[in-house]
């Protein structure tokens, strides 16, 4: 007796941990939806490395998201000259131009190099203002963080999710480097 007793309260409650454990409609909704807008906003055109496939350049799959590989050491920038007035490096995760060298940031949710300290505010509030962390030094180009702060809080939060539950990937990419800091590299 006191067997089947205990079975249905055991079935009871891993039901109840499997419930807890799914995530909700909502959640898996707004997972899509950011998987949805993250490929049509180009995210992967500049924080997924780059490399040369025998069909031309392609995204790094292996690479998803994260940023401009931290073991590819980048020589001084050209100075831009005539028409041309910034350049990318071959991955297409660096940017040299009038404002400094930039390298695209590790979108991954790696907690030590990544986004996975990050809060859901910390990434809208972000993209809001054109800051990392939301408060610290202003984003550079070519990161159009201008244009994608005109998405609705629902889509920026969307994103966020579904970056959560992308692979993460360690790889510490290099601070910015503001123009005077170039400028002096250079020499």
């Amino acid at each position: 007796m006191r067997k089947i007793a205990v079975a249905p309260v055991t079935l009871a409650a891993v039901a109840v941990a499997a419930a807890l454990a799914a995530p909700p409609a909502a959640a898996s909704e707004a997972v899509a939806r950011g998987k949805y807008l993250v490929s049509i906003m180009g995210c992967n055109d500049c924080h997924t490395p780059w490399k040369m496939t025998p069909n031309g350049p392609a995204p790094d799959e292996t690479r998803f998201l994260s940023g401009h590989p931290q073991e590819i050491k980048l020589p001084a920038a050209p100075a831009a000259k005539g028409p041309w007035l910034w350049q990318g490096a071959a991955t297409n995760t660096a940017f040299a131009g009038p404002w400094g060298v930039t390298y695209a940031a590790n979108l991954t949710p790696d907690v030590n190099t990544g986004l996975g300290i990050w809060t859901e505010e910390m990434f809208v509030k972000t993209i809001r203002t054109g800051k990392h962390w939301g408060v610290a030094r202003p984003i550079q180009p070519p990161m159009p963080w201008f244009v994608y702060r005109n998405a609705t809080d629902r889509d920026l939060k969307a994103v966020y999710a579904y970056l959560r539950t992308i692979k993460p990937v360690k790889n510490l990419v290099p601070d910015y480097e503001p123009a005077e800091a170039t400028k002096v590299a250079a020499k």
